[in-house]
């Protein structure tokens, strides 16, 4: 089964339902079908072995992803936001796609030699030729989306149909959605989650539309004029509509609100479920390797955590929830073996919906199928997922690991602290110092020092910052997760500055 034969089912249980944009001019799933066979049209006319998609979300997106899956390629969806240098070394990759870009995005196309439409014309164009293309088999290349880089170069993840139609049938039950239900995405075409949305709500029947630009008030205004019943932010996003006073907060029409991407801090989330009480919370985790969500933590099991005074009950609030149906998890230690309940380790994960594979690498899953999400975490004894950062973010500060979530976690627990990171600084002595930046209210000059003093009475002295610093904002991808490397950057260099005016680890 490929994804292609979701739109299929859409259009022939509920075609004349509008599935995708606006109420006044959004697309049936009928017309969507007509629209994708048209674009494969154009792609096998034009000779292309792939499409690559340059432009801000909207109506073209799920219409080249189906597309491409009925012409038998896969959609490449482009970070627009790339410097020219690592755009032209993506687009060098693909020199016989077919291009889609917003205006001001085409001219990178054209400097790769592709073929370029805007997203209009595509439209257009697949409007002329409403046949083309066949269904291609499950186990062609569906989607490549290229990771966002935060720690390395970006890799090609390839996720092929039956990788993404075995996450959709794990999730969704078909035309479930009432005929009033609508759904707001506010991601951008890149990241996996849009284009599982794109499958997600149109296999459940549910109208879905996106926003291109973020801001708390946008988003709030669209969701009470269109009506969302159902939605999908990143944790940033929730936490500047929890903490931007002023705001008018009311979503009545609103039923459900999925977060992911990025660590949610506890206290946003304690703040959205009072706000919105009639809202059913839901924390999604996963990658672009697993097709999107592999585990989830429910409505409610977010209302049971943040009522009860048990503190491993408690906990779970900050936890990623238990496993979808179809995934396995395991927690492994550095030498492979599995460990228990309560064991910090890494996390690997096995499905159908995981692909765990790369362009032109292969495939990076084990001999028992299981991949290496390169996070660290723990279960509890209910089999509750808790993260604990990136393999690669751990701080080893003479012969101890220490996980910067945890401390984290007790920075974001003070109420003047808006963000927090931490991360390791190269040291001498120690190997690895470790330093935070804070992002605090504004209006308010909480001393550093005691910032430090709260971690070192929660935690412990090995694990208090020797430095906290204060910053406007912190660097964080479209999607909410942090840059570390830029951190470890700019905490290098103005030590490095220092050192020839005061001692390092004076002041802070």
């Amino acid at each position: 089964m490929n994804i292609s034969m979701l739109l299929d089912m859409a259009a022939e249980g509920f075609g004349d339902r509008i599935v995708i944009g606006r109420t006044d001019d959004g697309l049936t799933a009928g017309r969507l079908r007509g629209l994708a066979a048209g674009g494969a049209h154009l792609v096998r006319e034009a000779g292309a072995d792939a499409i690559v998609y340059l432009a801000v979300n909207g109506p073209a997106l799920p219409v080249a992803l189906f597309a491409a899956a009925r012409a038998g390629v896969p959609l490449i969806p482009v970070n627009y936001r790339l410097g020219e240098a690592q755009l032209d070394a993506l687009l060098a990759n693909h020199p016989r796609a077919l291009g889609i870009a917003d205006p001001e995005h085409g001219e990178a196309l054209r400097r790769a030699g592709l073929p370029a439409l805007t997203p209009a014309e595509w439209l257009a164009q697949a409007d002329e030729h409403p046949i083309g293309g066949d269904p291609v088999p499950s186990d062609a290349p569906a989607v490549l989306i290229y990771t966002s880089g935060t720690t390395s170069a970006p890799k090609g993840v390839v996720l092929r149909h039956r990788n993404l139609v075995s996450y959709v049938l794990g999730t969704v039950e078909f035309d479930a959605a009432a005929p009033e239900e609508a759904a707001l995405v506010s991601v951008p075409p890149y990241h996996i989650a849009a284009v599982s949305n794109v499958l997600t709500n149109l296999y459940a029947g549910r109208r879905a539309l996106t926003l291109e630009q973020f801001t708390p008030e946008g988003w709030l205004g669209l969701v009470r004029e269109q009506r969302i019943t159902h939605a999908m932010v990143v944790p940033t996003m929730l936490a500047r509509m929890m903490d931007t006073g002023g705001l008018d907060r009311s979503v009545p029409s609103l039923r459900a609100l999925a977060y992911g991407g990025a660590r949610m801090p506890v206290r946003v989330i304690e703040t959205a479920l009072r706000e919105w009480p009639h809202v059913d919370f839901v924390n999604a985790y996963g990658l672009t390797e697993t097709s999107s969500t592999v585990t989830v933590l429910g409505p409610q099991e977010h209302r049971t955590a943040a009522a009860s005074d048990d503190p491993v009950v408690r906990a779970r609030l900050g936890s990623a929830g238990l496993p979808v149906p179809g995934v396995e998890l395991e927690i492994r230690d550095p030498f492979g073996a599995v460990v228990g309940p309560g064991g910090t380790g890494q996390i690997w994960v096995r499905g159908d919906q995981v692909s765990g594979e790369y362009s032109g690498q292969g495939s990076a899953v084990d001999e028992r199928g299981f991949f290496h999400t390169r996070d660290q975490g723990h279960l509890d004894a209910d089999g509750y997922l808790h993260i604990e950062g990136r393999a690669d973010d751990t701080i080893i500060r003479g012969a101890e690991n220490i996980a910067p979530a945890e401390i984290e976690d007790v920075l974001l627990g003070h109420p003047d602290v808006l963000d927090a990171v931490v991360v390791g600084v190269p040291d001498e002595e120690w190997g690895q110092r470790i330093e935070a930046v804070v992002v605090l209210r504004d209006g308010v000059a909480t001393d550093p020092d005691a910032l430090r003093a709260q971690v070192r009475g929660t935690l412990r002295g090995s694990k208090t910052p020797d430095r906290i610093a204060r910053w406007p904002e912190l660097p964080r991808t479209p999607t909410g997760k942090l840059i570390r490397r830029d951190v470890v950057e700019a905490l290098t260099a103005d030590r490095t500055t220092e050192a020839g005016r005061r001692p390092t680890g004076m002041g802070t």
